[in-house]
């Protein structure tokens, strides 16, 4: 169903084999977990980045967010496409960014574990959290808070299972 949907609203095909990959990468994390909803995850991970129909900006969350909640998906779905980017965009980045002035940071298990897995995938390739950070390094600047955020992140929901 959802990759029927993915096709329908126009999404490239290298976002389907991306959301594929996040999706089965967010399944082996959930795995670790007995108190997460896997179905959730799964229509999450594969429905993240449907607004990349739309546009590549950074808004392609929120705008995700809003096709979602307008066919009538779950407050749960819509929110974790709209706090999936990196490890989360505060309120005073947000506004920053020109985005609505709101935290867009991942605030329950599964949504840290989509927006996590999203991060450990490029484009259709799985990465390790290394090359994230040093890509994040590279775009964002070596002292970026996001760059000790997904460490902790990285540990509390993969690492420590390892």
């Amino acid at each position: 169903m959802e990759i029927k949907l993915l096709k329908e609203v126009n999404c490239p095909e290298w976002v389907i084999n991306h959301s594929i990959g996040v999706s089965n990468k967010a399944l082996e994390i959930a795995s670790n977990f007995d108190d997460v909803d896997k179905d959730l995850i799964k229509t999450g991970a594969l429905l993240h980045d449907i607004g990349r129909s739309k546009t590549n900006s950074i808004e392609h969350a929120i705008i995700g967010a809003k096709m979602l909640e307008e066919l009538g998906f779950s407050k749960e779905i819509c929110l974790i496409v709209e706090r999936h980017i990196g490890t989360g965009i505060s309120k005073e980045e947000a506004i920053k960014l020109n985005l609505p002035p709101k935290s867009y940071v991942p605030e329950t298990l599964e949504e840290r574990i989509v927006s996590h897995s999203d991060n450990l995938y490029n484009g259709a390739d799985e990465v390790s959290v290394d090359f994230t950070i040093n890509k994040w390094k590279r775009k964002l600047g070596e002292n970026h808070p996001s760059i000790d955020e997904i460490k902790v992140i990285h540990k509390e929901l993969v690492s420590k299972f390892d």
